[in-house]
């Protein structure tokens, strides 16, 4: 449907996609006002729609916190891509889209008839976000690529964890959030150069080259210094003291990042900042345990409250470990919109974590911020409206396109 305002206004984009990478590039393009249009299998949806529990609402109709967690902002439409009338309206959505996204293994959509040839045929400005598990080419292409996977192939979990031996998951699908990311990216600057050449063209990424994208320093420590990086649980390999230390009832966050900071800090806990092993942000990290040993010994005789309110008084950067309840009620998140209320046509009022985007005018003047939102569709509840606005008329046999036919082909790459 139609977005009042926002930076995209005006986009049509058809999200192909299933499970979360490419759900999730949809939904950062439908926070900017794009008109995201998600095409699902009949009957089933996307994948999403099943995973769980969690699952909330009536017992004959439970709903998947899991989907709702991407999909905002959408309209459904569920067709049978096998199907002649599946494919015809595909085609119609194509010509009038401005982006398409995909994460289907390469060379499904190729056999189903919508190969990048043929749609750039049907658009010739027509973006293509195509998104994979491992790549596009290259000699494990093919295999299919979800988060967890990717985490460890990636060299991810060997970062995360207590200790080397303890390789660990990052608690949210960080891969196939990086991924939409990424993909949401390259699509904008996609449309920025068909501004210029009036051409669209393909964005490749993958879950395999998002977490690489974010080795960040860890990549350089191997590729440069010849160090093989291994998780040390919950202390910064670099900086010291910067990690979660343990006080007399609780635990505090610190980052001591620069030698001012050190200093101050030291002066304000009693601790000799110039002694050998603590003079320097190297030496601490060669003495990474004596200097947690020290800083407990010091924070033993606070409270978590009394340690961070002392803490914040001198300048210290430092904070708690929060639980998710304790997030979305806290003040400052919800300051920034990072909370909304939509109304679900099955579950009513429900709150979502919001868009983490804020725009304003000039010279900071308006906040020009999409704030109507809508919650993640039904299977297929926007489908008879867009056969219309399509000029199309509905399937005659069997009901409408959101009750026939069968699954799409193929699964999801990510």
């Amino acid at each position: 449907m139609p977005r009042d305002h926002g930076p995209l206004t005006g986009y049509l984009v058809v999200d192909l996609s299933r499970a979360l990478a490419g759900p999730h590039a949809g939904m950062m393009l439908a926070d900017l006002g794009a008109r995201v249009i998600k095409v699902e299998n009949p009957g089933t949806g996307d994948d999403t729609r099943g995973w769980g529990p969690p699952f909330v609402g009536p017992e004959d109709d439970p709903q998947a916190t899991y989907f709702l967690s991407c999909n905002r902002n959408k309209e459904s439409i569920a067709l049978d891509l096998k199907s002649d009338d599946g494919r015809s309206v595909l085609r119609e959505l194509l010509e009038r889209a401005d982006v398409v996204i995909e994460n289907f293994r390469p060379g499904v959509l190729d056999r189903l008839g919508f190969s990048a040839a043929e749609m750039h045929a049907l658009n010739p400005a027509l973006v293509v976000l195509s998104i994979t598990g491992f790549g596009h080419d290259g000699p494990e292409s093919r295999r299919s690529g979800y988060d967890q996977i990717l985490q460890g192939e990636a060299g991810l979990m060997s970062l995360t964890g207590s200790g080397p031996d303890d390789p660990q998951r990052v608690g949210v699908p960080i891969a196939d959030l990086l991924a939409g990311m990424y993909g949401a990216f390259g699509t904008l600057a996609a449309l920025l150069q068909r501004e210029r050449t009036g051409q669209g063209q393909i964005v490749r990424t993958s879950l395999l080259a998002a977490l690489i994208g974010v080795h960040a320093f860890q990549g350089t420590r191997s590729t440069v210094a010849g160090e093989v990086p291994r998780a040390q649980g919950n202390h910064h390999p670099s900086i010291a003291p910067y990690g979660l230390f343990h006080c007399r009832q609780g635990r505090v966050q610190i980052s001591v990042g620069s030698e001012k900071l050190w200093r101050t800090f030291a002066a304000e806990f009693g601790i000799d900042a110039a002694r050998p092993e603590f003079a320097t942000n190297a030496d601490r990290v060669r003495n990474r345990e004596k200097v947690i040993e020290e800083v407990e010994r010091m924070f033993s005789d606070y409270d978590a409250e009394p340690l961070l309110a002392k803490l914040n008084a001198a300048g210290i950067p430092a904070g708690k470990v929060r639980t998710l309840d304790e997030v979305y009620e806290w003040d400052q998140v919800r300051s920034q919109g990072l909370v909304i209320d939509v109304e679900h046509k099955v579950l009513g009022t429900v709150s979502l974590p919001g868009p983490p985007l804020r725009f304003f005018g000039p010279a900071d003047t308006t906040e020009t911020t999409l704030k109507a939102h809508t919650a993640p569709p039904l299977l297929g509840q926007d489908g008879e409206r867009i056969r219309t606005w399509l000029g199309l008329v509905p399937p005659s046999s069997g009901g409408t396109a959101t009750e026939s036919g069968t699954a799409q082909e193929g699964h999801p790459a990510c």
